[in-house]
């Protein structure tokens, strides 16, 4: 789980390298990466029948395809548009707002120390985008946010169904979003502009920093507890923010540390008093 988030987080340092791939070409790109790596990597990991789930997948399957999509495009659209940290902070509430969303459409109780977690979380996200309201642009800040808040509906999506009897499995909906992801972009990344070396940057990030590790996770998810993986997911945000600092000069200022240091400390308070009580 410590190697998957630490795959995870090399996006924004990789990204300040690309020369001329901007926007939804940079999104695309990954996305088709992506995409043929999963082709390649489920028949392998799981034989020829990897991809029967997408013939007998139901709506909930496809609904989490299409969240996996929104996560896709607004990630990388939204570390185009503004620093790494902002983003990964942003993302790191994604726990909390899901707790948010499954208490409103599926009556999921929220318990005290959540709602607190979610108060002092959102207070951390206001300081932080309050504070450099100037500098930072507001459209970066609404789809940074939609990276949680499609994370939040699609563990929603995946929680009723299984209510209902009806699994979700993981890799042939993040599959599903990868097509729909390259197919909602490609008008708006024409004309392509990419250079070789752009090229080649994507396609790692598509197959190193999006397919292994999201396969990684899976396996992960059979032994660690939820809270365990919430607490370990974390360190996405330490190291891609130490990665673009280190490698693309991107030094967080005070008020991105002060609302991270907020946001994480009210994850970290609400795993560990979860963890504690199911021991």
């Amino acid at each position: 789980m410590v190697g998957a988030t630490f795959l995870w987080s090399i996006a924004g340092v990789v990204t300040r390298h690309l020369e001329q791939a901007r926007s939804f070409e940079v999104t695309f790109w990954r996305s088709v990466f992506t995409l043929a790596s999963l082709l390649v990597l489920l028949p392998a990991v799981r034989g020829r029948n990897a991809l029967a789930p997408l013939l007998r997948g139901g709506h909930a399957l496809w609904l989490s395809g299409v969240c996996w999509s929104v996560m896709f495009t607004a990630f990388m659209v939204g570390i185009t548009l503004m620093p790494v940290a902002n983003v990964l902070v942003t993302m790191a509430s994604g726990p909390l707002l899901t707790a948010l969303v499954a208490r409103v459409f599926i009556g999921h109780r929220i318990a005290p120390r959540t709602g607190m977690a979610i108060a002092v979380a959102g207070l951390g996200i206001a300081w932080m985008f309050g504070t450099q309201v100037r500098s930072v642009p507001l459209a970066g800040t609404l789809v940074a946010l939609c990276v949680p808040l499609a994370a939040a509906v699609n563990w929603t999506v995946v929680q009723h169904a299984q209510r209902h009897g009806e699994s979700v499995d993981l890799m042939p909906a993040v599959l599903i979003g990868a097509v729909i992801s390259s197919l909602a972009t490609l008008p708006l990344a024409l004309p392509f502009a990419a250079s070789g070396h752009d090229l080649l940057l994507l396609a790692f990030l598509g197959l190193v920093q999006l397919a292994v590790p999201c396969l990684l996770v899976v396996r992960c998810g059979r032994v660690l507890k939820a809270p365990e993986m919430a607490l370990l997911g974390l360190l996405e945000v330490i190291f891609g923010i130490l990665l673009a600092w280190w490698g693309a000069g991107e030094r967080p200022g005070p008020a991105v540390l002060t609302g991270g240091a907020l946001v994480i400390g009210a994850l970290v308070f609400n795993e560990l008093l979860g963890w504690r009580e199911q021991t």
